[in-house]
């Protein structure tokens, strides 16, 4: 027997030009017959309205429902008239699905987003079971981000196979579960050296005492997981032995923030969210750059100054793979922060455990070994698109600098 037999609810869909007072004037009408609305999405693009509300019985009601449903087409072909719009009535069954419980958010990334990468994407979904609910764009600039509700999908069986969708056709694409975004403070917390900045502040501290070279290959096997990054870090340190302290202050000034950085901590701080960052790198780098940038929490390695020289020697415990993923969790307790609303960026085999242990792992421009593991991964060369993957639109972060009286830059001319 169809869902038509026995309906419980009613999909109203007007498109047309659009004018004002398309949704008042839909809903008025409505609030006279004994409906609950269920459901309701709209969308504009170049003065064209679509949309779309789904309403069924009211508990109270005491009537038959295929007779008020077919009392509610009628009304919203008279709306549709009135209005001048196309109207398209659906009658099926409850709302309340088992196939469309545990919602999954879909967000893709391209630079530019292709009409083959969606369709990759998309087809993939349908063959894995998953139906695309509703599709809105949140940014244009400097990436163009789809975010695509998708329900009845096994989430780990989607993520896998749309990470090898990704690679095929040079798209992000990040899958998370929609409650994800649910209300309440969210932690994120960032790797430094190849995150948060461009640089390896090692390597600067390195070219002072000309041995760069040698550092950066050791960096690099750490970076892969080829070696023990604790070893590697004590065997790096022990070459800048001799170098001025005041070589710090010159490095610290030196490195460069990834482009869309300071837009990245500005906006999530402004929203409420708590932001750390975690490093491998130097305490006396790390923290002044923390200050600068107002992040809440800060850990980094600390070296040992004598008489105004680095003896070679880290102080204290090294913060290495297992300790970022501990610094992650300390941040989230001292925040009152869930795990599952704790966010992870980062870049080599030494963030592994971090991007693990969050509710969220982000691979920005990361190792293969890295990309291949966390939740998601960002290949841009931009750090901001992070927002986009946490629900938030290039509009909001635009008004949010424009509240603050910060002047973003324009979008190019499409």
């Amino acid at each position: 027997m169809s869902d038509a037999d026995h309906p419980r609810t009613l999909l109203i869909t007007l498109t047309g030009a659009d004018r004002t007072g398309v949704t008042a004037t839909l809903t008025r009408r409505l609030s006279g017959l004994s409906v609950v609305v269920l459901d309701v999405e709209q969308i504009v693009i170049r003065g064209r309205i679509t949309l779309g509300v789904l309403v069924g019985p009211s508990p109270d009601h005491r009537g038959s429902p295929s007779g008020l449903l077919l009392e509610a087409t009628e009304l919203a072909r008279d709306v549709g008239a009135e209005l001048g719009l196309d109207v398209e009535v659906t009658l099926g069954a409850a709302e309340h699905l088992p196939g469309r419980r545990g919602r999954l958010l879909v967000t893709v990334l391209g630079h530019p987003l292709r009409p083959g990468a969606l369709s990759a994407v998309t087809t993939r979904i349908a063959a894995l079971g998953g139906n695309v609910d509703r599709i809105v764009r949140t940014a244009a600039y400097p990436v163009t981000a789809i975010e695509l509700a998708v329900s009845g999908a096994d989430q780990a069986l989607l993520r896998a196979e749309l990470a090898e969708v990704s690679s095929t056709v040079g798209v992000d694409v990040a899958v998370q579960r929609a409650e994800l975004r649910g209300r309440g403070v969210h932690l994120v917390v960032m790797d430094v050296d190849s995150t948060l900045i461009q640089d390896e502040v090692i390597e600067l501290v390195a070219r002072r005492a000309g041995c760069e070279n040698e550092v950066r290959e050791v960096t690099e096997r750490a970076m892969r997981g080829e070696l023990d990054f604790a070893e590697s870090l004590h065997a790096r340190v022990a070459l800048l032995a001799g170098v001025p302290e005041s070589a710090l202050e010159e490095v610290r000034r030196e490195v460069r923030l990834t482009p869309g950085a300071r837009t990245l901590v500005r906006t999530l701080k402004r929203l409420g969210f708590r932001v750390a960052i975690v490093s491998g790198g130097f305490s006396a780098v790390v923290e002044p750059l923390a200050d600068e940038l107002g992040i809440d929490h800060a850990r980094a390695n600390v070296l040992e100054v004598r008489d105004g020289v680095l003896t070679g020697r880290v102080v204290g415990e090294v913060v290495d793979r297992a300790a970022k993923a501990a610094a992650l969790l300390e941040f989230a307790a001292a925040d009152g922060v869930p795990l599952e609303r704790t966010i992870a960026i980062g870049d080599g085999a030494n963030d592994l455990d971090m991007l693990a242990v969050a509710g969220l792992g982000v691979a920005f421009n990361a190792k293969p070994v890295v990309r291949a593991q966390a939740d998601t991964g960002l290949t841009v060369p931009f750090l901001d698109p992070v927002l986009y993957l946490l629900g938030i639109t290039r509009e909001e972060i635009e008004q949010s600098d424009a509240d603050a009286g910060v002047q973003t830059p324009a979008p190019p001319l499409r």
